[in-house]
This record gives structure tokens, sequence and C-alpha cells, in this order.
């Protein structure tokens, strides 16, 4: 699957996510007093600063939390980080980057990876995601929006490396104009190669031997084999 086409902007743009609705990320995975919270989710940088005060502590109250867990939840949710990039300038393109997902939640693992279009600000990876699980026949409602969740993660990691690029290129006196459409990461790379295998300029109809390589797995798991990933990974953020 891609993300639906749109008109493009070339040169430099402000910050934004190149998404519909401009949100931010969030993941916490904060222990206090022997109790651990993990979450993950979207924050709008416009709502004001109480809303996630009121978060914290409507969060904590739920969940029957320990109290000390409200000053952490707060301090983890850094829109701080996103605001101080809004009115810099980033470079867009004609930029394709690759999205992988390699998710497991509770008992579904999916792995699948396909190219996003950087210049679509109409793009919705929630509207993604739900034609996706319908497409895989996914039953469970908490993949959904795991999987927009994992897209405007790596989204927004490739915005700030968007970011840092159009800074690096305004200071150096050399430049790099051939590497200004894509991405000077790990990446951009990979983009290149996903772009190169999917074969869309002399063809929009993959080849027969490209059809594994990009068709989407699902696995769904036994209760023992959950109970031993869980244990695992509980060792492991130890």
């Amino acid at each position: 699957m891609k993300a639906p086409a749109s008109a493009s902007w070339k040169g430099p743009l402000k910050f934004r996510m190149p998404t519909a609705e401009n949100l931010v990320p969030i993941r916490l995975d904060i222990e206090v007093d022997g109790q651990r919270y993990k979450d993950a989710f979207t924050w709008n940088p416009n709502d004001p600063d109480s809303e996630v005060v009121m978060f914290a502590r409507r969060t904590v109250k739920d969940l029957k939390l320990a109290p000390g867990f409200i000053p952490q939840i707060v301090q983890s949710i850094q829109l701080a980080d996103f605001r101080s990039y809004e009115g810099q300038d980033m470079y867009a393109g004609d930029k394709i980057v690759p999205i992988k997902l390699d998710l497991r939640v509770n008992h579904t693992v999916i792995r699948d990876q396909f190219l996003w279009d950087l210049n679509n600000f109409e793009s919705d990876p929630e509207e993604f995601s739900r034609t996706l699980c319908k497409d895989l026949g996914i039953e469970d409602p908490e993949v959904g929006p795991a999987i927009a969740y994992a897209i405007r993660e790596q989204l927004y990691e490739i915005a700030i490396q968007n970011v840092t690029s159009a800074r690096e290129n305004r200071t150096s006196k050399k430049g790099r104009r051939g590497a200004e459409h894509f991405l000077p990461s790990k990446a951009g790379g990979a983009a290149l190669d996903l772009i190169k295998l999917f074969s869309f300029r002399s063809s929009v109809v993959r080849k027969r031997k490209e059809w594994d390589y990009y068709k989407p797995t699902l696995d769904l798991l036994s209760n023992e084999d959950v109970d031993a990933l869980e244990a695992k990974e509980e060792r492991s953020g130890r």
C-alpha cells in the first residue's frame, strides 16, 4: 500500500509533519515504586500545556498509579522539542521514503514495508492503518492505532532530519545538490533501494519476484508465545 498522491511542494517550507493532522508521537515507559506505565499515543502540539497536566492526573487516577507518576508523565510529554522546530525551514523535493512495520500487538504480529510521499500533506496514517487492517482481516482494534503510531513516529524522525539537512545545506558552501532529494541517512539509502525494487518509473505493476518482498506478513501468536515474549521483554527492560 502507499499513501495517496497529492500535489508536490518544491523548495523550502516550514517544519510540519507530512500528514493531514500535525500530531506529535509520544512514547512513555515510566517506572515508579515498582509500578510500570507504558503507552504510545499522539498529541496536538497546539493544545495548551495545562492539558498535559490534566491528562497525567486522569491517567494516574484511572490506572490507580502512584501519585509520583504525575510529574514523570508531564515531563515525558516533550512538546517543547516539537515546538522548537516550528518555523524552521525544511527541504521538500520529490521525496519518497520507506516506512517499515515490525509490530506485536497482543497476539498479532505484523511486518510490512512501503513507500510514503513526504510531499503529500493530505495523507492520513490512521485511515491507512484502518484500510490495511481491513485488507488483512485483522480484528484486534488495538492493531490499527499501533500501526498509525508507528508510521507517525517514523515520519516525525524523518521531518527532523529534513530540518537538519536544510540547516546543513545553508551552512555548507559546497553543498550537495545531487543528494538534496533524499535524506542523507540510512533511511535515504533504503528509500533508493526500495524505489529501484518498485520499478515504478517503467511500470506500476510489480514484478512477480518482488511480490513476496512487499507482501505484508501476519502471524497470530498463542497464549504461550505471548507469555514467553512478554517475559523476555520484561527481562530486557530491567
